[in-house]
């Protein structure tokens, strides 16, 4: 897991490949418009990213365990809702570093 602490305004996109150096195996994330660079970045540091394409994008060829898991996306995010509900963790999204601070 890897945690990097941004701007509010920042695009999730362009903080990838800094999230991503100590990552490997496969990232599945919302659907967001990819550039080929980023993807192919990602590729050569052993990372796979899975994302639904908006219409308007060139779909890539996916194996069927990916496809699969791709669609339970839904099923993996509660999971995921159940762990925070029993170890008792909270998202929040704070707009400033002190904010962030006062509810560690």
């Amino acid at each position: 897991m890897s945690v990097k602490i941004t701007k509010g305004n920042k695009s999730h996109l362009s903080i990838a490949l800094v999230i991503s150096k100590v990552l490997s195996g496969k990232l599945f994330g919302d659907k967001a418009y990819i550039s080929k660079e980023l993807f192919h970045q990602l590729f050569s540091n052993g990372l796979r990213l899975f994302t639904n394409l908006p219409k308007d994008m060139k779909t890539y060829l996916l194996d069927i365990d990916d496809k699969f898991l791709l669609n339970k996306r839904s099923l993996i995010e509660s999971v995921f809702n159940v762990l925070k509900k029993h170890m008792h963790l909270e998202h929040t999204r704070h707009r400033s570093p002190l904010n962030f601070f006062l509810f560690i």
